[in-house]
């Protein structure tokens, strides 16, 4: 679910802006897990453009802060939104932690990096979403620590079927500044793409493990 429609475009327009968000229908990109696919994000780039960079961080803070009031830490899922944690959490005055894919081999062996208490309550930040199963999967590290998990706030989501599923029978609340509808409504107004790849693109989206350019 996004937090406004304006925010969503705003978002939308300022991803395309610095190529965040490639929109390419005739000639795919694909994606590590094989996919083809019109479309490549890598929200990343956002902390390259201290203006657009100040614009996501604050958006994420103020509408966490509505949504959940503070929460007690911010977590970042490693690796991408360990930096737009951090600026969230900075944002806001709290303590910031980010969560591995898995634990380390060698050390002190932390999944969790960052001091975490029993108990506390946590708002998770994301990047990106596409399947969900990375971001979930830090929410479970999350929960193995004995935090509330309060929910899940993100750049940007493909709105893929496959990932509504997932955040729904992990019952956690997952709030974005832009999904895939407001990209093409706003990529479409602003001339990035014509109608008739707005047709391509949304083909793709309804069926993306099994697209292909034709």
């Amino acid at each position: 679910m996004i937090f406004n429609k304006n925010t969503a475009k705003k978002t939308a327009e300022v991803l395309l802006h610095i190529n965040a968000i490639k929109l390419s229908p005739n000639a795919p990109f694909t994606w590590a897990s094989g996919w083809k696919s019109p479309i490549y994000c890598d929200n990343r780039l956002v902390l390259s453009y201290p203006a657009i960079r100040n614009y996501i961080k604050s958006e994420l803070a103020k509408n966490i802060e509505n949504l959940y009031g503070k929460p007690d830490v911010i977590a970042g899922v490693a690796t991408g939104a360990i930096g737009i944690g951090a600026l969230v959490a900075d944002d806001l005055g709290l303590p910031f932690v980010y969560v591995r894919p898995e634990a380390k081999k060698h050390g002190r062996q932390n999944q969790i990096e960052g001091r975490l208490e029993k108990g506390q309550n946590v708002v998770v930040v994301e990047d990106l979403i596409s399947t969900g199963k990375s971001s979930l999967n830090a929410v479970e590290a999350l929960k193995s620590a004995a935090v509330n998990v309060k929910g899940m706030a993100a750049i940007f989501t493909y709105g893929f079927e496959r990932s509504k599923t997932n955040f729904e029978e992990k019952n956690i609340e997952l709030h974005t500044l832009s999904n895939y509808e407001a990209l093409l409504e706003q990529a479409l107004d602003t001339g990035f793409i014509n109608d008739k790849e707005l047709n391509v693109l949304s083909q793709w989206n309804s069926n993306p493990s099994e697209w292909d350019i034709k």
